[in-house]
């Protein structure tokens, strides 16, 4: 009765693609998922297997974040040495590390030879030392050399990114020989190869050929004729959002990684710059927000934590902000519309600010931004702030008049937003910029300054003008 039962249930399972919905673009529709449940919940381990192989190990990956950490447990030994070891590629670092932490340093090591020189070391990097140290002492003599000689290159460096498997060959060779040497070598159906390149017998690197380039070619034609001399590469050290920037900026789909006497070490392909670009954008976007390393399953006390050195920097900053406020703790006292209108001042300048300063990192991570262009970018960041702070002014006149019906509170909060708003367009572009010359990450610690400097120029502003004219 239960085989019976098993048998429908994956009957029933639609892996099908087709049709105009977006979610049927995925693997993991909503049946296979309730499928995989049930299989767990009957430990029914040959079920489980014929429902997870035909999915992409993204989408077994995807399958895995969801599952709680009982059903994960279960879901592990019932796969057992049928997990696809790529799946650790995909998962969600928090994740991986307990996957692995289940299967233990031994399964790590009989699987890192089944991946992908860059991924493999992409998982290794993530491990604590001694774990690593464990992992790496496991595998495979050639395999262990290729990844010690990996982790030995800088952090977030071409090294680390690039992949070890790529086609290489001399340049008295025909277009013949190559193709069907090619086809005679064995090659993992899942590699991807864009490019051959021509070495000299110092397996220096002398061009590159196309793939589409050389299959159109007559055959024997020799692959110095063809190919394309002094090709774009990079050092093994260079940092990984320099790469990302030479793939954006001539739309690369792979490019050869040199050493220091131009022998050929390896071959970053776009697939992985696609991640960098997303990394390094995200830690733009983090750094502005005040956030590191988040994730949504990170603990609570981890994310805490991680937010906690950010939280207490901005108290500090709004006691100075405050100080100044309580500078004119008397005028306040005696005017009631002073303590209503000044947040609007503050908030307004820290916003049109957090708006510049968002295009000035961007721009600098981008190195669109730099001392040719600085003066032109600031110069026009300024006028925004004037013209946007003249406008604004006009409306803070009117809303103030109709709120209190006092022409010279409404005439000091105007030229206080008028004030606000430029100072935060000159600010908002010099603060990142001194940021980065003193080599300090402009992303993390811009917005705070920011904030700070209008909040202060904000309230001084309104406050002393208000203190001079009226009171």
């Amino acid at each position: 009765m239960e085989n019976k039962f098993q048998k429908n249930d994956l009957r029933e399972v639609d892996y099908s693609s087709s049709g105009n919905d977006f979610n049927t673009l995925y693997g993991l529709s909503s049946g296979v998922e309730e499928a995989i449940l049930l299989t767990i919940n009957k430990k029914n381990r040959q079920g489980l297997i014929k429902l997870v192989a035909p999915l992409h190990p993204a989408d077994q990956a995807d399958m895995i974040e969801r599952l709680s950490v009982e059903k994960l447990n279960s879901f592990l030994n019932l796969l057992g040495k049928a997990l696809d070891p790529e799946v650790l590629v995909y998962l969600d670092h928090n994740v991986q590390e307990k996957v692995i932490d289940f299967i233990g340093t031994k399964a790590l090591a009989r699987a890192i030879p089944e991946l992908h020189s860059d991924d493999a070391i992409e998982i290794l990097e993530e491990l604590e030392e001694k774990d690593r140290n464990v992992v790496i002492k496991q595998l495979p003599k050639a395999n262990r050399i290729l990844v010690e000689e990996a982790l030995s290159f800088p952090e977030s460096s071409a090294g680390r990114l690039m992949q070890r498997e790529f086609l290489a060959f001399p340049e008295n060779w025909t277009v013949g020989q190559t193709i069907e040497h090619m086809r005679t070598q064995p090659q993992d159906e899942e590699e991807n190869f864009y490019s051959i390149y021509i070495i000299d017998p110092g397996h220096r690197l002398l061009g590159v050929i196309s793939l589409s380039k050389l299959l159109s070619a007559k055959t024997q034609i020799k692959l110095n004729d063809l190919m394309q001399i002094n090709p774009r590469s990079v050092h093994v050290e260079t940092d990984q959002e320099e790469v990302a920037l030479l793939f954006q900026q001539y739309g690369l789909v792979n490019m050869p990684v040199i050493d220091l006497a131009d022998r050929l070490l390896g071959v970053i392909i776009v697939d992985d710059i696609v991640d960098v670009i997303n990394e390094e954008v995200e830690e733009d976007l983090q750094g502005l927000a005040g956030v590191s390393d988040f994730s949504i399953r990170s603990s609570f006390i981890e994310t805490a934590k991680g937010r906690f050195s950010w939280l207490i920097l901005n108290m500090f900053t709004a006691i100075l902000a405050s100080s100044v406020i309580g500078l004119f703790q008397e005028e306040i006292e005696k005017l009631v519309a002073l303590a209503v209108l000044m947040p609007i001042v503050a908030s307004m300048g820290g916003n049109a600010g957090t708006q510049t300063v968002t295009v000035a990192v961007r721009a600098l991570a981008t190195r669109q931004l730099d001392y040719s262009n600085l003066q032109k970018f600031v110069l026009k960041e300024t006028w925004v702030g004037l013209i946007n702070g003249i406008i604004f002014s006009f409306l803070s006149v009117l809303l103030a008049y109709l709120w209190f019906g006092d022409k010279q509170i409404a005439i000091i909060m105007g030229l206080a937003m008028i004030a606000n708003l430029l100072f935060a367009g000159i600010l908002g572009t010099l603060i990142p910029l001194t940021l980065e010359k003193f080599k300090i990450d402009p992303a993390i610690s811009s917005s705070v300054f920011l904030t700070t400097a209008t909040d202060v120029i904000g309230f001084f502003t309104f406050l002393g003008l208000s203190a001079l004219v009226i009171l």
